[in-house]
């Protein structure tokens, strides 16, 4: 026996919100185009990535914590505007 598992293991990342880990797929990547954070889904947009659970309150605490310049390295604040409202959406607020 080697020692290996068969199981898949799924890649994991750390919400810059609450700071608890989960699996990619349970996350929201964002990324910083002209200044303001933008969601990006499907994980293709080119630049640097912040990861956030999908919920206002997570949202909130990276902001109140300014987490996303400092995770996507940028200097000065970032507007959040656009991924605020497709948290919304996706909450059904």
């Amino acid at each position: 026996m080697s020692g290996r598992t068969h199981a898949r293991v799924c890649p994991e990342r750390t919400c810059v919100g609450c700071r608890e880990r989960a699996a990619k797929t349970e996350l929201l990547r964002t990324v910083e185009i002209e200044g303001e954070c933008v969601p990006d889904p499907r994980g293709t947009l080119p630049g640097r990535g912040a990861y956030v659970h999908p919920a206002l309150v997570c949202l909130d605490q990276a902001v109140r914590r300014r987490a996303f310049p400092r995770a996507l390295r940028v200097p000065g604040p970032l507007d959040v505007m656009a991924l605020r409202r497709y948290v919304e959406q996706a909450q059904g607020c």
